[in-house]
């Protein structure tokens, strides 16, 4: 009779886990989060310290068959301090508007799940503040360009509505950086953690 019952059990959680993974599904959400932007220096006389940005916006996902389509739209902040070859240390922020393109596969069933994705990004420009200090003044520059294209790579795990998940974003497009003397090409690159809540 407990054979049985084990027997019953597992034949009933695997059936509920696929069921989860098949069925075509719907969700929309809101999501936040911090994120850590540095340049690529590619060998150049100048170098970059990680700082801290903040993230918030809305995120929708769409699967079947244990796979899913999840677009989102969110307002970013990404700031970076700059050492130039002079020493001067400098602070970069710009505020754009990030739309993920991601696919991905999602595992787990009852609540519980884990999501591994990646996929394009598109990022808009809607505000460029370079403050590289007095001693370099308007000649050292960060030129964010209005329009960027990057791709995004992370995992995420579900619990219920809550979801927690950690990405790297590279960027494709390069930058214009001018240190005052050199013209310099750069990509930015960002680690980011965010914590969503499924609406519904």
């Amino acid at each position: 009779m407990k054979k049985l019952l084990l027997t019953l059990s597992i034949v009933l959680t695997g059936a509920v886990a696929a069921q989860a993974q098949v069925l075509p599904s719907v969700q929309f959400g809101v999501k936040g989060g911090v994120n850590l932007t540095s340049l690529s220096s590619g060998g150049s006389s100048f170098s970059s310290n990680n700082r801290a940005g903040y993230l918030g916006g809305f995120w929708a996902r769409f699967g079947a068959l244990g796979f899913n389509f999840q677009p989102e739209i969110y307002l970013t902040s990404k700031n970076v301090d700059i050492n130039t070859s002079t020493t001067t240390k400098g602070t970069a922020k710009f505020t754009s508007i990030d739309v993920p393109l991601l696919i991905g596969a999602k595992v787990g069933a009852l609540g519980i799940g884990g999501r591994f994705y990646g996929g394009p990004l598109l990022s808009f420009a809607i505000n460029k503040d370079n403050n590289l200090g007095s001693a370099v003044g308007g000649a050292s520059r960060l030129d964010y360009k209005d329009s960027n294209f990057g791709i995004q790579v992370g995992a995420g795990l579900d619990i219920q509505k809550i979801s927690v998940d950690l990405r790297y974003e590279a960027g494709l497009t390069k930058q214009n950086y001018y240190d005052g003397s050199t013209n310099y090409k750069t990509r930015v690159s960002l680690f980011n953690l965010s914590l969503g809540y499924r609406l519904y």
